[in-house]
């Protein structure tokens, strides 16, 4: 932390109008960080808002695509590091904007650590992850399948969960059950395996779709190759920061901005999920095509440009 904070005042002094992006840097690392000089310098992380961003951006469109606004779903949220706890910011932001209150929004979504669904009482929960653990109250009457911590399928069966987000690294963490599970709550459950490398990935898309009868959207944090289902070709979306951080930093600097704000990173979301295929094409993807980065980057500089402004 010192040589991070001297690293900055020289930042600040060689170049008092700098962007400053973070990469990298581990859980309650980043959090603490991005906490510490946000409001100092115009700067933010990519791994917590850029990822919070395009899952934010992913759902809205899978919400316009299904007819399930995001304030109707039920959210599994697989991991809750730095770019869980970031995504689920901007989730409630998202929700609140919907209608939801606070309070609302969060009983929407349930988050998991590496030990299961996170409840109020448990010692190894970390500070950024006090305010996402569940009460007591709200698991009191589930029906579980051991005593010990609340497994992914238990809250899938007794909360209903319609959308699932992995950001563990756990390969193979979405099983059968899970997503067969899933698909009992939804006609198209949406479910995004971020975690990346591909070895990394929580489940493949080719087993998403053949457990859901090709229902499934998907949005996944590699790329991975079509999949041939049902006499047709499903194009699977990779849900990448790279949709986000080239037009989140144009806009800033196009607009001179002094700070990053809340408010510019859901613009970046907002004009990402609006440029969704899924919206007009039944079969469509949740992202545009990755050729198209140029123009989608474009358009989300427009836009946090015009929030900054």
């Amino acid at each position: 932390y010192d040589f991070i904070e001297a690293f900055v005042t020289a930042v600040q002094k060689r170049w008092p109008h700098i962007l400053l992006q973070w990469e990298d840097f581990a859980g309650e690392n980043a959090i603490h960080i991005l906490d510490r000089y946000r409001n100092r310098l115009c700067t933010f992380n990519d791994d917590i808002q850029g990822t919070a961003a395009v899952t934010t951006a992913t759902l809205l469109a899978a919400g316009r695509a299904t007819g399930v606004e995001l304030k109707d779903q039920r959210i599994a949220m697989f991991g809750s590091g730095s770019a869980g706890v970031g995504i689920i910011q901007l989730l409630v932001a998202a929700m609140r904007e919907q209608g939801l209150s606070e309070s609302e929004a969060r009983q929407r979504i349930y988050a998991f650590n590496r030990h299961g669904l996170m409840v109020e009482g448990d010692p190894a929960l970390r500070a950024s992850q006090l305010p996402l653990a569940r009460r007591k109250n709200d698991v009191a009457g589930w029906q579980l399948s051991g005593s010990g911590p609340i497994s992914l399928l238990d809250t899938v069966k007794n909360a209903g969960i319609t959308v699932l987000v992995g950001t563990s690294a756990q390969p193979g963490a979405f099983t059968e059950d899970i997503v067969r599970a899933m698909a009992r709550n939804l006609a198209r459950p949406v479910i995004l395996p971020l975690s990346n490398p591909t070895s990394k990935s929580e489940a493949t898309p080719q087993d998403l779709l053949r457990w859901t009868g090709g229902k499934a959207l998907i949005g996944t944090g590699s790329p991975f190759p079509p999949v041939e289902i049902a006499d047709r070709t499903v194009r699977i979306s990779q849900t990448n920061n790279s949709y986000i951080f080239p037009g989140l930093a144009l806009g800033i600097l196009a607009s001179r901005a002094a700070r990053v704000t809340d408010g510019m990173i859901m613009a970046a979301a907002k004009t990402l999920a609006s440029l969704s295929p899924a919206l007009h094409e039944k079969e469509g993807s949740l992202r545009p095509p990755i050729a198209d980065s140029r123009q989608v980057g474009v358009a989300v500089a427009r836009a946090v440009g015009e929030a900054a402004m």
